[in-house]
């Protein structure tokens, strides 16, 4: 790893006054976050990376801080962050932030058309700083936190201001900045309804849509044996069970294995531990009828495409790959698969669906439908 620099880790109240302090002289804020995403069932922002005034910040969110004064500070500051939709909807639901202003260094690489956009890519890029990158997967519930992991977490924010210049005098020059703030006004935007809630139909995972019959019952099961011993060993669901085999056995299942076939299977260290439930759960999934489970709610979107609507789907989408390959850009960073189909269905809506500068470039093209 790249010389670390100072940095003050904050573990006790008597350690906030400085920080608050240098929040209200500051003119603009680097911050990140680590989470224990990979280790819990429910994730909880573990560690708080402030770069304010060249002095980093790590504040550690699992001791009992007060922080209510900390909040609001962050928020009224103009932010610098890299890949900021993850960890402004964790703040937006651990505490309602809701930042008024942010630059991102990810949003930028991307405008930029730079391949590797990822921090430890660019920072090794344009200052030859190498991250430890084992880091990026650790633990960070765990206490005390190794002062390796600590280094990590401040060279994740102490470069971000000059990254921020070297990326906003590229975007000058090639005349994006505009596309850039309007990104990241968006981003602040959709941020602030947080994640998504649990929804009836989140076991209808990658490849249901294929199943019809006794493998859709079964998946249903499956899934939610897996939550529930998920939620029990606080832990998140992949490391009970990932969802290559739960459609496997779902599949088979669709293809007339029976109960005792599908269970010639083994679960790991867990596997005498889970195998009684799991087994209860597929012979659940065998008596319920396929017809009762909850049905996805039809959203346009979802409703067959006419021949009309196909046809100018496909007109739009090479318009879209023209321009993105002229401007040198990744096509879905002008419209995604998604809003291809929503354009194809109402190509006047382009202002409705796209940033203002995605809508421009495209309607403007001569192939445009009209």
């Amino acid at each position: 790893m790249s010389s670390v620099p100072h940095y003050q880790y904050i573990t006790q109240s008597a350690q906030l006054p400085p920080l608050l302090a240098a929040l209200d002289r500051a003119h603009e804020i680097a911050l990140d976050t680590e989470a224990d995403n990979l280790f819990r069932y429910k994730t909880r922002v573990c560690l708080l990376q402030i770069m304010v005034d060249a002095e980093i910040y790590l504040v550690d969110l699992l001791a009992d801080l007060p922080l209510a004064d900390l909040w609001p500070r962050l928020a009224a500051k103009p932010l610098i962050m890299h890949g900021s939709d993850y960890d402004l909807r964790l703040l937006r639901e651990l505490c309602d932030f809701r930042p008024h202003s942010l630059f991102d260094t990810m949003f930028a690489a991307q405008l930029l058309s730079i391949p590797r956009f990822g921090l430890a890519a660019l920072l090794e890029q344009h200052f030859g700083v190498k991250l430890d990158k084992d880091h990026q997967k650790a633990n960070w519930s765990r206490r005390p936190l190794e002062r390796g992991m600590l280094d990590y977490a401040a060279l994740d924010v102490h470069h971000l201001p000059a990254l921020r210049d070297k990326l906003r005098a590229e975007l000058v020059q090639l005349g994006r900045l505009d596309w850039f703030e309007q990104k990241c006004r968006w981003q602040i935007e959709v941020a602030r309804d947080g994640f998504a809630g649990p929804d009836e139909n989140d076991w209808r995972i990658g490849g249901s849509e294929k199943l019809r019959g006794r493998g859709l019952a079964v998946l249903h099961t499956l899934w939610h044996w897996r939550e529930s011993w998920a939620e029990k060993l606080n832990t998140p669901p992949f490391k009970v069970t990932g969802n290559e085999l739960l459609m496997r056995l779902a599949r088979a299942a669709e293809e007339g294995a029976s109960p005792g076939e599908l269970l010639q299977i083994h679960l790991g260290k867990r596997h005498d531990r889970l195998a009684p439930s799991l087994e209860s759960a597929i012979r659940r999934g065998f008596e319920i009828d396929p017809r009762l489970l909850p049905r996805r709610e039809r959203r346009r979107e979802f409703n067959p495409m006419s021949p009309e609507e196909l046809s100018r789907q496909d007109l739009i989408k090479a318009v879209r790959d023209r321009l993105a390959a002229g401007l040198k850009l990744d096509p879905t960073l002008i419209a995604t698969r998604s809003q291809l189909t929503q354009l194809a269905r109402d190509p006047a809506g382009a202002a409705t669906v796209l940033l203002p500068w995605q809508a421009q470039l495209l309607t403007a093209d001569p192939a445009w439908p009209r």
